[in-house]
Parts: C-alpha cells; sequence; structure tokens
C-alpha cells in the first residue's frame, strides 16, 4: 500500500502541475450547470432535485473521462519514463492502481466542486438529501467504470488522440447497449437471455436507480466489477508491452 500511496500522489500532483486537472473541472463545472439549469430545465421542472444533473452524467463521462485518462499511460510510453517507472521498486500492478486512484481522486474533486448546485435546490425547496448523496456515489462509482476502460485504451498505445479515441467508442459501447436502438438490433435473432445480457451492460441501465438515490448491490457490484477487470486488464497489456 505505500508504493501505490506514492504513486497516488506522484499522479495526483502531475494533474494540477499542468493545467490538465483545472481545465477538466472547469468544463465539467460548466458542462453541468449548462445541462442541469438550460437542457435540464431545471426550474421549469419544479422539482426540488438534481435529477436532471445526474442524468447526463454518463454524457459528460463519456468524453470528459477519456480526456483525462488518455495521457496515463499513453504519454508514459511516449516519453520513455514507463522504462524508468518499471526499474523502481514497484510493481506494475501498484502502477496501475496508483494512476488509478490518482485520477479518480481528480474525478471525485470535480464532482466535489458541484456543491453549489446542491445548495440551488436546497435553496429552492427541500430536497432528500439521502437521495442525492446516494446519487453522487453512484455517479463517482460509474467514473471509475468509465476511467478503468479509459486506462486500459491508453496503456494499448503511446498515441494519446488514439487512446483517447478507442476509450470513447469503448465506453459508449457500454453506456448504449441497454438502449432501445440496440436491444431491437438483437430483437429479430436473438432470446431473451441474450437481450438481458447485453442490457446487463449498460452503464444507463444501472445508474439509472442510483440517479434516483437506490444504491442496490448488484449496481454497486457492477461498476466495481468493471473497474476490477478493466484494470486487470490494463495490467496484462502493460506487462506484455515490458516484454516486448
Amino acid at each position: 500500500m505505500g508504493n501505490i500511496w506514492i504513486i497516488t500522489r506522484r499522479e495526483f500532483s502531475s494533474f494540477f502541475a499542468t493545467p490538465v486537472a483545472y481545465v477538466f473541472i472547469a468544463i465539467f463545472l460548466m458542462l453541468s450547470g449548462i445541462f442541469t439549469f438550460f437542457i435540464g430545465n431545471l426550474y421549469e421542472r419544479g422539482q426540488a432535485d438534481l435529477i436532471p444533473f445526474f442524468n447526463f452524467h454518463p454524457w459528460l463521462y463519456l468524453f470528459l473521462v477519456p480526456a483525462i485518462a488518455m495521457r496515463s499511460w499513453a504519454e508514459e510510453r511516449k516519453s520513455g519514463s514507463i522504462e524508468l517507472l518499471m526499474t523502481l521498486p514497484i510493481s506494475a500492478a501498484e502502477a496501475v492502481v496508483g494512476k488509478f486512484i490518482a485520477a479518480w481522486l481528480v474525478l471525485g474533486l470535480a464532482l466535489a466542486l458541484t456543491f453549489p448546485l446542491w445548495l440551488s435546490v436546497d435553496y429552492l425547496g427541500e430536497p432528500d438529501h439521502g437521495i442525492i448523496i446516494a446519487a453522487y456515489i453512484g455517479s463517482w462509482l460509474m467514473a471509475g467504470a468509465f476511467l478503468a476502460i479509459s486506462t486500459c485504451m491508453s496503456a494499448f498505445t503511446r498515441n494519446q488522440v488514439v487512446a483517447f479515441i478507442l476509450a470513447v467508442v469503448v465506453c459508449f459501447l457500454f453506456v448504449v447497449s441497454g438502449s432501445g436502438i440496440v436491444l431491437d438490433a438483437f430483437q429479430s435473432w436473438a432470446g431473451n437471455l441474450v437481450l438481458d445480457t447485453v442490457a446487463s451492460f449498460s452503464f444507463l441501465t444501472h445508474f439509472e436507480a442510483m440517479a434516483k438515490g437506490v444504491l442496490a448491490l448488484n449496481d454497486v457490484g457492477y461498476f466495481v466489477i468493471i473497474m476490477l477487470v478493466w484494470l486487470y486488464a490494463s495490467l496484462i497489456v502493460i506487462e506484455q508491452k515490458k516484454a516486448d
């Protein structure tokens, strides 16, 4: 754990040593406000809740998370610093986990800085704070799932743009897998078991209940498993690249 903490601190500091974290947080906060108040029609709905805010999170993360994760391993490989990193007395697994936690903390910080939206609905009415807290936790878990996938895509290549595109494509598939368009494509030849399986991979399916304040064990477990699987995939890719 000591090595993981060292990597986490190093990576977290590196985000703020450049404009990356500041730009990401600024864009996230700006888009959150636009989607909540204007596109989400917070005032017109006449309800004191943050459902419009959380409903747009999968689509915000679809582009913003790959943007912040694309440099995690691609930059290390391009600059050659990955060789130096691997010569240190740390394992590849510790490096993967440390980098992931650092980026996940940046995402958590961006989420925490949206508290003025929470204060706004509290001023306008009497929201259920338990529901809002649960939705925040669910959003952070979903952000972690996006991040784990994006980190794995970054490990595949030394080109950050390619890493970004790969991450967006794969994440998009996870987002829309439970949508009507996708399920209709399977409807003509697949049975209910296949349809249910495809729908179960959708981030939207699992986050929908979380956005309403329901932290069901199967939804929480789904995002945790997604993170573990894709981080393990990242480890395999990095070990393979190191062997090459």
